[in-house]
């Protein structure tokens, strides 16, 4: 399955993006896991059907209801495997 990483930016911590990313990732079949980062942004490495993930892309550009999200850096990378969404904390 194909796998992106992602670096949202904008206002996407403190707006539970984490916790809502993990509820669209389990809804559309996607594999990973997602973070804040020291910077104030948040990341993700994804993977799952090319469809499935084009949706998830798609709702991390606009987040949660109180997210301001500014930009979504994708890239795609070498296929990782995962056995599910996991939220990475620390």
């Amino acid at each position: 399955m194909p796998t992106v990483h992602l670096i949202i930016k904008g206002r996407v911590q403190g707006v539970f993006f984490r916790a809502t990313a993990k509820d669209v990732a389990d809804e559309t079949g996607v594999v990973g896991w997602v973070k804040n980062t020291k910077e104030g942004h948040v990341e993700i490495m994804a993977s799952g059907k090319e469809e499935a993930l084009q949706k998830f892309i798609a709702w991390c550009k606009i987040g949660p209801q109180k997210a301001i999200v500014n930009d979504v850096a994708t890239r795609r990378v070498e296929e990782k495997k995962f056995k599910n969404f996991q939220i990475v904390r620390g």
